[in-house]
């Protein structure tokens, strides 16, 4: 089994490209947290973790996403080489992104002025207060003959 889920936050802005067929990707790296203990405390230490988006996933990415903003990401890892320009054959390991999180809201600073974050998104509706109600059947004229052997139950 092959997959990978992942929580960080982006190193550098995201940049929307285009392959040769007009398919649009990310490429980004986000830093991902590790606890460690030392002699002296408990520290973090971050891994650094090369990811790619393809499609529309990108492009929302690219759009809604900035340096430092938390996203969740799950996926496959992929591995590939390629020459580099002195010739030399690289390997690398990207996490292939099958979906993506946006983990927190956009920064305050970036919205609009008049959306309170710190306020529930919906309100439960305020009930009103019921009157005892009274016998739906009190002004119906009618006997009825029933014995318990008339009753399903």
């Amino acid at each position: 089994m092959n997959k990978v889920i992942l929580t960080g936050r982006l190193v550098k802005d995201p940049e929307l490209k285009h392959t040769s067929n007009s398919i649009a990707y990310v490429q980004f790296t986000i830093a991902v947290n590790r606890p460690f203990a030392s002699k002296d405390s408990n520290q973090q230490q971050a891994d650094f973790i090369s990811c790619v988006v393809w499609r529309q996933a990108a492009e929302n990415l690219a759009r809604y996403i900035k340096k430092g903003g938390l996203i969740g990401v799950e996926g496959r890892i992929q591995s590939r080489t390629y020459d580099d320009a002195s010739g030399t054959r690289q390997y690398t390991m990207d996490v292939v992104c099958d979906n993506i999180e946006f983990l927190e809201p956009k920064n305050k600073s970036e919205s609009s002025n008049d959306y309170d974050y710190n306020k529930p998104r919906y309100e439960e509706p305020k009930r009103q207060e019921q009157k005892p109600s009274k016998d739906p059947f009190e002004n119906v004229k009618s006997n009825f003959d029933i014995s318990d052997d008339d009753l399903p139950f």
